[in-house]
């Protein structure tokens, strides 16, 4: 039974991986976002290495990607889908460049959820303007 906690780490993993490799500053985006969020409020941290084997083995299965998604969006009240999106966003946007196959999940991600299109450009263009530096 995959419980939110579950799906919102599926997802943010997902988000991490979806350009075949998960980057340091993307690991650290998902700690750190576990660390602060209130909605990781009473999530045990022992067991993220277990949520992302979970996540790993189901990828590997047959329609992986879609059980996935489709496994975390069941597992989520309503209410959260507009924060399953801001974490995979905010995961994706961490390094401020977002390859093809990280646009195409979260489209998919995007068709999937009970969201309408004016939610989840704010919640893009509110990761990108946190994300940014000055120029140097």
């Amino acid at each position: 039974m995959t419980t939110a906690h579950d799906a919102l780490i599926h997802l943010m993993i997902v988000a991490a991986t979806s350009d075949s490799a998960m980057s340091e500053k993307e690991l650290k985006r998902i700690t750190a976002l576990i660390d602060r969020l209130p909605v990781f409020e009473g999530f045990d941290r022992s067991r993220l290495e277990s949520v992302a084997n979970d996540c790993a083995d189901i990828l590997n299965g047959p329609d992986g990607l879609d059980r996935v998604m489709d496994e975390a969006i069941a597992a989520l009240p309503i209410k959260l889908q507009d924060t399953a999106y801001a974490v995979a966003v905010e995961v994706a946007a961490v390094d401020l460049f977002l390859e093809q196959e990280e646009l195409r999940f979260l489209e998919m991600l995007r068709d999937k959820l009970s969201l309408d299109r004016l939610t989840t450009a704010a919640i893009e263009v509110a990761a990108r303007a946190r994300h940014r530096r000055l120029p140097s």
